[in-house]
């Protein structure tokens, strides 16, 4: 929703009063240029010169009054910048907030935009990762469609992110069916890891990943604390992935930095869904937060999976610097 509000600005009260009642008319009341013309006896070009120079010299001012707390400036340029199908950069908070306050604020916004686009024609994947637990909390409304879960859950975190009943949350709210996974995300090896995707459980919701139409990701950095697997993997194979040049990772999947998937022994042991499959989901939304994360962002960004970013101003600005200096291709 947008306002506009005339500004007395320009001195001279006479051509302020014509130029505010031109604009009146076209802004407010939603009349043509050529109506406005012919009302005041001059051309269609001499009514869009005078509105040009009326929102120039402040004599109209544009507002936006969003109903969701974002940054619309930003949100703008991190879509153009990457071709994304939209970007929601949450507005910086009045006071200095920590990272589990903006995680909360980053999962209501999801929360509502899930409210708003999910319809009962969707099966909507969620990925296991702290945002969109937090997410879950937030979902109030959805329409009946069945829920997926695309990984395994990684021990190793708090209980309450240890939930395995994310993919249920929002199940039950949306009365659709639901498919979770009870295993974990990270396997000691790829035996292990066959034999517990074969479990029927566990099989019938991999058979779902073809049939994915929305998902919720949560973007991770190859780097300690900024990712659900990192930590969860032996050292010597976590340098190993790091000197290939992992920048990202979504749902124990790797990218490098600009955007290409990464194949690596890590994909053999993790309970999650392919890189294959997460490529073919038409509408990828990505949770993406806080500056360590910018240049994983950045490069999920690159890897034509995100339709939708949702992100924070802060890292938002880090990686429309990265995007300037390295312009990617959307």
């Amino acid at each position: 929703m947008s306002a506009i509000r005339l500004v007395d600005t320009i001195t001279g009260p006479d051509a302020a009063v014509h130029a505010a009642s031109i604009a009146r008319r076209f802004y407010v009341q939603g009349r043509s240029k050529i109506e406005i013309a012919e009302e005041f006896g001059i051309s269609r070009f001499k009514v869009a010169r005078i509105l040009d120079a009326a929102m120039e010299s402040g004599l109209v001012r544009v507002e936006f009054n969003l109903p969701a707390p974002v940054e619309l400036t930003l949100s703008d340029e991190i879509s153009t910048a990457y071709g994304l199908r939209r970007a929601l950069v949450l507005e910086r908070a009045s006071t200095k907030e920590s990272k589990q306050e903006l995680r909360r604020r980053i999962g209501a916004l999801a929360a509502d935009l899930l409210a708003e686009i999910v319809t009962p024609d969707d099966v909507l994947g969620l990925s296991w990762a702290r945002s969109v637990n937090v997410m879950a909390e937030f979902v109030h409304s959805l329409p009946r469609c069945p829920i997926v879960q695309l990984c395994g859950v990684q021990a190793g975190i708090d209980a309450r992110d240890r939930s395995v009943e994310t993919a249920r949350r929002v199940a039950a709210v949306s009365g659709g069916d639901a498919y979770p996974i009870f295993g974990p995300l990270v396997l000691p090896d790829r035996r292990t890891t066959e034999i517990l995707r074969s479990q029927p459980g566990i099989a019938e919701t991999f058979a779902q990943f073809g049939k994915l139409t929305k998902a919720v990701v949560s973007i991770g950095s190859w780097q300690p604390g900024e990712s659900t697997v990192y930590d969860a993997v032996a050292e010597p194979e976590r340098l190993t992935i790091e000197r290939r040049g992992a920048k990202a990772e979504v749902a124990a999947r790797l990218f490098d930095a600009d955007g290409n998937p990464m194949s690596t022994g890590l994909a053999h042991h993790v309970l999650a869904i392919s890189t294959e499959d997460l490529l073919r989901v038409p509408e990828v939304i990505a949770l993406g937060y806080s500056p360590p994360k910018a240049e994983a962002v950045d490069a999920m960004l690159r890897s034509g999976m995100v339709s939708t970013l949702i992100t924070d101003a802060d890292t938002a600005e880090i990686v429309l610097d990265l995007a300037a200096k390295r312009p990617p291709n959307p």
